[in-house]
């Protein structure tokens, strides 16, 4: 079954689901029903698989269904739009966020198992509606989580309880955006299952270019479909599977008024206000995950496969009359690898944990670059572009395993200690033992602090590799103007965080949390060329600080937060990719420490919401002082502060079933504001934030 006839069949399912269930209930007399022995099972599995990949001293910034429902726009944002209200994350441009100071890094882990990598992209495969729970942990990581160590995003995801429940959706409003969603839960015996699908479109896919109200050439259609299938053997182990998959298309939104640059054959003249450029992105992926605790021993084993693809196609006349290059570009990856994490109650004050991960990844790229013949001088010598093909393929290999100690040496001290080994197999062989430390004090009941130092060891994404070889494109428009390009190294840290938090009253908790970082072969990514997709490059050196503030405050039918984070990101020296960059540029970076260009020096976000009965009132803000622009970061954007408010009305209906009613306003004093201007390191277009836009849905729940 296609994906575009499997929506309206489970719209039909779920609706299926609400005229049976409970047709005849009488909502005013029901008889109290005993709980599920299955639901406390689930429970108790949970919360035992919670406790084999814990936290131990990081830094932990929760978000729940109620609070994604009460944010503008709710569960119909890209995931990313959710991360932007947790604190020490900047946005940025393609659906882009960056935590601490840094550029993506972030890894992904969903029901407690490491959700392999895909190629880098604006495309958010995640579902925000199958999210129960997200967890963002930063920090130093205790010894289980490797490789992407910015921070690790733990989402939890909804499951098959209860046993007949779900609900149909439509959400849309301006720009012609339009989502339709459904998700249903069901259960035989022992055998549970969620799924959600949902099929968007929208006229504004990608950030605007320009500050106009509307985008020129910027739709987007995804798809995008998740099911969480569960097995319970027993009161003591079970089967979980999960699949996903997306598939999104993009227009490259147009610049009107661009100027020609070179002369094509046969062309006398652009609008570069009809541009054709597009791009397509798929991401699927099967997790099988066995979990089981037995006495003192917990474990979990899981077998995960991936498959990603990235296809950009140009307007070949128009990108060679105004770039003299046209890029036609096709990457994908596919993967699999195995995960083992255990967990062993060794005594009452000693938990000792260990793991180890294998994965295998495949990544290929097929180029056709369309240049023009140039001189000495860099200028065209003929009209008649030519092609030059550039397909390469790698196959690498990442090796992890950890040993750790939770030891807790006197009441409300905890001391968490180990190591993790990693080698990493793919352009160069690399790796490293990295020792790890966590100790967390509590204080009293309301104050506690924690205090951590870990060793990071982050190797470069496989799938974002180098065209094979310079020497293809010399005499023509796209000869690089340094002929060097060092091949790419995994980033080698000491990361150093501390906290304290108090809870000041039952309704009001602060934490203030500060972390350093000192890194070789700092890594870094840039859009380089008309494609957005990302190419990665070295620092020799890179310096990363910071501190951040987080406040919540929940009082009967109200709750708010607010967050304050202040960073610092630099890097000196380019070790690598070096024909990325100008001359100017690598001499002047060879010798500054200079801002990376995702660095913000200031980043908030705050929100808060009042339920009244069936009505929710609810408000957001992001603040950012800019990203950086200009030669070599040297300068930044200025700040932006859009203003955010919606409000939410729920019908009870027979039975269980609720009618949902949304209105959100985003952007509603309408401001303008540019995340990016095309200048600055691996910066390749201006794109700016989205207007005022107004949108409204409808939610039948069962």
């Amino acid at each position: 079954m296609s994906p575009r006839l499997l929506l309206p069949f489970l719209f039909f399912t779920a609706t299926a689901f609400a005229a049976d269930d409970n047709a005849n209930d009488n909502p005013v007399n029901q008889t109290p029903v005993a709980l599920d022995p299955f639901v406390v099972i689930t429970g108790q599995l949970d919360k035992a698989r919670e406790d084999i990949v814990p936290s131990l001293g990081a830094t932990v910034y929760q978000i729940d269904k109620i609070q994604i429902d009460t944010q503008v726009i709710g569960a119909n944002a890209n995931f990313s739009g959710v991360l932007l209200h947790a604190p020490g994350v900047a946005q940025d441009s393609f659906g882009q966020v960056h935590l601490r100071g840094e550029h993506a890094n972030l890894q992904y882990r969903i029901n407690d198992v490491l959700l392999p990598e895909g190629i880098s992209g604006f495309s958010q495969e995640l579902d925000t509606r199958f999210v129960q729970t997200a967890s963002v942990l930063t920090g130093s990581l205790p010894a289980q989580y490797g490789y992407r160590t910015a921070g690790v995003v733990d989402i939890h995801t909804r499951s098959g309880t209860p046993a007949r429940a779900g609900d149909v959706a439509l959400y849309g409003g301006s720009f012609d955006t339009l989502r339709a969603s459904a998700e249903v839960t069901g259960s035989q015996d022992k055998l549970h299952a969620y799924v959600t699908v949902s099929d968007s479109t929208s006229g504004s896919g990608i950030e605007n270019p320009t500050a106009s109200r509307d985008p020129l050439h910027d739709r987007t259609d995804q798809f995008k479909a998740f099911g969480y299938f569960s097995d319970v053997i027993d009161s003591t182990s079970r089967l979980n599977l999960m699949i996903s998959g997306s598939s999104s298309r993009f227009q490259i939104p147009n610049n009107p008024g661009q100027e020609a640059a070179f002369t094509l054959a046969g062309v006398t003249s652009f609008d570069s206000a009809n541009l054709d450029e597009n791009q397509r992105e798929e991401n699927d992926y099967a997790i099988l995950a066995y979990q089981q605790t037995v006495d003192n021993f917990s474990a979990q084993l899981s077998a995960f496969a991936r498959y990603s693809l990235v296809q950009f196609t140009p307007d070949r006349a128009g990108d060679l009359i105004f770039n003299g290059v046209a890029s036609a570009v096709h990457r994908d990856l596919t993967g699999g690898g195995f995960e083992a994490n255990l967990k062993w109650s060794a005594a009452a004050t000693h938990t000792v944990r260990g793991g180890l991960l294998l994965t295998g990844t495949h990544a290929g790229t097929r180029t056709t670059t369309t240049v023009f013949p140039v001189d000495a001088n860099g200028d065209q010598t003929s009209a008649t572009p030519f092609d030059i093909p550039d397909n390469q393929h790698k196959l690498g290999w990442l090796y992890g395993a950890y040993l750790q100690d939770e030891w807790k040496p006197a009441a409300g001290f905890t001391i968490n200690y180990g190591a993790r080994a990693d080698l990493s197999r793919a352009y160069v062989t690399e790796g490293q033992l990295s020792p790890r430390v966590n100790l967390v004090y509590q204080l009293t009941d309301t104050t506690s602090m924690h205090a951590g130092y870990a060793r990071y060891f982050t190797p470069p994404p496989l799938e974002l590799v180098q065209t094979s070889s310079l020497n293809k494109f010399n005499g023509t428009t796209n000869a690089p103007e340094i002929a060097a390009s060092s091949p790419v190294r995994s980033e080698r840290a000491h990361y150093f965080d501390a906290g304290l938090s108090h809870q000041f009253t039952s309704a009001f908790t602060a934490t203030l949390d500060g972390y350093a970082k000192r890194a070789t072969n700092q890594l870094d990514e840039g859009q380089f060329g008309q494609a957005l997709i990302f190419s990665p490059f070295n620092y020799r050196r890179g310096r990363v600080y910071g501190v951040e503030l987080t406040t919540n405050y929940t009082q009967d039918g109200f709750s708010a937060y607010a967050n304050l984070a202040l960073s610092r990101a630099t890097g000196r020296a380019i070790v690598s990719g070096e024909f990325q960059f100008g001359p100017d540029e690598l001499a002047y970076i060879a010798a500054h420490d200079v801002s990376l260009d995702h660095d913000q020096t200031v980043s908030a976000s705050t929100g808060g919401s009042y339920r009244l009965g069936g009505t929710v009132i609810y408000a957001d803000l992001l603040y950012g002082s800019g990203l950086r622009r200009g030669f070599a970061n040297t300068e930044h954007l200025p700040a932006y502060h859009p203003f955010n408010l919606g409000v939410e009305h729920t019908f009870k209906l027979a039975g269980t079933r609720e009618l949902h009613l949304r209105l959100d306003v985003v952007n509603v004093f309408d401001e303008i504001y540019e995340l990016r201007d095309g200048s600055g390191i691996g910066v390749g277009a201006p794109q700016f934030g989205q207007r005022r836009g107004l949108y409204g849905g409808l939610t039948l729940a069962f």
